[in-house]
């Protein structure tokens, strides 16, 4: 009864509701929300993927992708803080084994952040500090390197998506995309065991603007109501397998395209999908 108990969970939340994708708001990245609340829900968020070793599924699908490009240096797309680049270094020493070299880019830099980053994983974790358009990543930055973009393809909506996939087929040796859910917001509960704790631990473990961050997560409910917002919101907006290999069924066969799904729990499932250079 018991050991049939977790099979019923995985069956209830794997229901397919045949969502259409919703591309609504997210406040993270929307430009009037007030930069500690949107610090606090990006903060959180790396917290909890970190805590509750979300990502640990992803390192051999990962690798894999790495080896089949034939690039050892992984240029991050749309890193953010660092956050997944961190995490991931950090899991694929957990397996005993040596990362590649990350190297962060973003529209908008966050130098501070990812000095940190690199601090942390010396030799393994480097950026450009100038701002990178992921749609023409200039020769010199993207030349002889693999890409990543983790947990923010679903920012962009279909045909920015698609131009970032088509810089990626035009001058990378591949690229993986990863998102930490499917289009089931039923998925998105298997965040609350670790990100309540982040979200609500955040104001004491940020590095600026605490009180701030305080006032919003201790003595209202704005934080804890935005993340919950977004976090659903993401789920509406992540695209599907058929979606992806739509989205690059134009460029051709240069590239061979694999899809697949990671587990991590409680019932929580992420999907991957990467492109290397076809072969033979």
């Amino acid at each position: 009864m018991t050991r049939g108990l977790p099979r019923a969970y995985d069956r209830f939340m794997d229901r397919r509701f045949d969502l259409p994708r919703m591309h609504l708001f997210e406040l993270n990245d929307s430009p009037w929300v007030p930069g500690p609340l949107r610090d606090t829900i990006i903060e959180s968020l790396s917290r909890t993927l970190s805590w509750g070793r979300m990502m640990a599924g992803m390192v051999a699908p990962f690798e894999a992708f790495v080896a089949a490009s034939g690039s050892r240096e992984v240029l991050d797309i749309g890193a953010g803080a660092g956050g997944p680049a961190r995490i991931l270094a950090r899991e694929i020493g957990r397996a005993g084994r040596t990362p590649p070299r990350f190297v962060l880019t973003d529209l908008k830099p966050q130098v501070a952040a990812w000095d940190e980053a690199a601090a942390e994983h010396p030799g393994v974790i480097t950026f450009e500090p100038g701002s990178i358009d992921a749609t023409r990543i200039p020769d010199h930055v993207g030349k002889g390197r693999a890409r990543m973009i983790i947990n923010v393809l679903h920012h962009f909506e279909p045909a920015l998506a698609t131009r970032i996939l088509e810089d990626a087929v035009a001058g990378s040796r591949g690229v993986f995309i990863a998102e930490g859910f499917e289009r089931n917001p039923l998925r998105f509960a298997s965040f609350a065991p670790t990100g309540v704790p982040a979200l609500l631990l955040n104001p004491v473990l940020s590095s600026r603007d605490r009180v701030a961050k305080a006032c919003f997560t201790w003595l209202t409910p704005v934080a804890i109501a935005a993340s919950l917002w977004d976090g659903i919101v993401s789920t509406l907006r992540v695209y599907t397998e058929a979606e992806l290999r739509a989205m690059v069924a134009p460029f051709g066969d240069a590239f061979t395209w694999i899809y697949g799904t990671y587990d991590y729990v409680p019932g929580g499932r992420g999907y991957y999908f990467y492109g290397v250079p076809r072969t033979g």
